[in-house]
Order: structure tokens, then C-alpha cells, then sequence
């Protein structure tokens, strides 16, 4: 929940818009098949053999499988969840930050922001972890870069923790970074809770605005360049000039 740039009035976020609906709606259908499903692995893990859901086992992002050439769980992982109160709000994330940057960057722009982020967390989780057979599954790598998108564009708007605590943007953003980075020293994968993908997603929000920019800020590396050698390629010329008259 935040307020709208600055004013009075207070709300969740935009509409649902193309791209951010359809997120949800994939979220949900995946999470329902996870519950419905009755199919299951039998896998070895240091602890002895655990029983674990098929599609955590096959979609889920695990390491040790990834690294063996699961490459497609770095996509899959993020339309799996671990429980009701997981998907609850990491979809409620999506939606109030999603619909929101969805709204004005483009349903392409966001959806390349999304991706490249959530894949990202994910990568980031695999080379800090890369022998684990903990499957990763969840958003909240891709959330979290959308946080930081909003948290650049949108630095002074107030997000409403629990509803009632209002943070300026950037220092949610700030917070949420800090808390994430001391849980994963402290405790790595110990807690449930993939903090380094968190992490992860920042950081790839980060790359993505270094390199290219979000629309609404500043102008990324690469379209800074792209727009340097199409200055080059212009030139002026004086027609009052008799060496440029003869070229015309």
C-alpha cells in the first residue's frame, strides 16, 4: 500500500493491466496443481530419503539438478510456492508494484524487467549454494527487483508497512536489501528462506538499470552508447558554403 506521489489519497496500485494478471493467474494455476497433484519423488538428501511433490522436484529450482542441465527451473521456479502465505503475498507484491510499473513502462518492458530479474535471483542462488538439492520456488526473487525499480523511480512515495507504518521508497527498498543480506550470512539456506535470491533480484534490478535504463529515470549504458553513434552519424551542413553545395 502506498500513497500516490505524494497526495493524501492512499491505494493498492492500479488496475490489473495484461501481463501482471496473467502472472497471477499462471502463479495460481501452478500453486492449485501443487495441492491437487498426487504425484511424488522419492529423493536422497543428507538427511535420508524425503518424499517430495513432483513438480517442486521437477520445476523447482535445485541446484545440484540445474548445474546437470535442468536449466529450464531457472524460469520454472518462480510459478511455484511453498505454501498459501507465500504465494499470498508475493502475489499481492506483484500486483501492488507490478500493475503499478506495468502501467508505465509497457507490458513488454515490464515483462523483460520481470524475467531478467527473476532468473537472475534464481542464478544467484545456484552459484552461492551450487551443491544444494533444497528446491528454490517462489516470486520473491522477481518481486524484489521489482521493489527496487519502484524504489528508484518512486524514491519519496510512502509504501505502507502492515498498512500503517509509512517508509519512503528508497528506504523500504534499503531495508528489505539489508535484512535479506544479514539473514543469508547468518543463516544461509538453514531458515527455508532463500535470501540470497532476494538479494539476487536486487541486484539484477540493479545490472538492468545500469545497462539499460528503466523508462521514467535515467538513460542505461547501452542506449547511451546506441544514441552516441547515431549523434556521429549526422552531419551538419552549411549550404551558404560553396565546399557543401557542391555535395548536395
Amino acid at each position: 500500500m502506498y500513497d500516490d506521489r505524494g497526495e493524501r489519497q492512499t491505494s493498492f496500485g492500479p488496475g490489473l493491466r495484461g501481463v501482471v494478471l496473467m502472472l497471477l493467474l499462471w502463479n495460481g494455476i501452478l500453486f492449485l496443481l501443487q495441492q491437487m497433484l498426487p504425484w511424488h519423488v522419492v529423493m536422497p538428501t543428507r538427511a535420508g530419503f524425503v518424499e517430495q511433490n513432483a513438480l517442486t522436484y521437477y520445476l523447482g529450482l535445485r541446484a545440484d539438478a540445474f548445474w546437470h542441465g535442468w536449466i529450464w527451473q531457472a524460469v520454472t521456479y518462480m510459478f511455484l510456492h511453498g505454501g498459501f502465505t507465500h504465494i499470498l503475498f508475493n502475489m499481492l507484491g506483484l500486483w501492488m508494484f507490478g500493475s503499478q510499473l506495468e502501467a508505465e513502462w509497457g507490458s513488454r518492458t515490464f515483462l523483460k524487467y520481470y524475467f531478467f530479474t527473476g532468473i537472475g535471483a534464481g542464478l544467484t542462488n545456484v552459484a552461492i549454494f551450487p551443491h544444494s538439492s533444497m528446491p528454490t520456488v517462489g516470486a520473491s526473487g522477481a518481486l524484489y527487483g521489482l521493489l527496487l525499480a519502484y524504489g528508484v523511480l518512486y524514491p519519496h512515495r510512502k509504501i505502507y508497512l502492515y498498512f500503517i507504518i509509512g517508509i519512503p521508497a528508497w528506504l523500504f527498498v534499503t531495508g528489505f536489501g539489508l535484512f535479506a543480506l544479514v539473514n543469508g550470512v547468518a543463516m544461509g539456506q538453514g531458515a527455508g528462506i532463500a535470501h540470497f535470491a532476494h538479494l539476487g533480484g536486487l541486484l539484477f534490478g540493479l545490472i538492468y538499470t545500469w545497462l539499460w535504463g528503466l523508462p521514467g529515470g535515467r538513460i542505461g549504458l547501452l542506449r547511451r552508447r546506441r544514441m552516441a553513434r547515431r549523434r556521429t552519424g549526422f552531419q551538419v551542413i552549411d549550404f551558404n558554403d560553396p565546399d557543401h553545395r557542391s555535395r548536395r
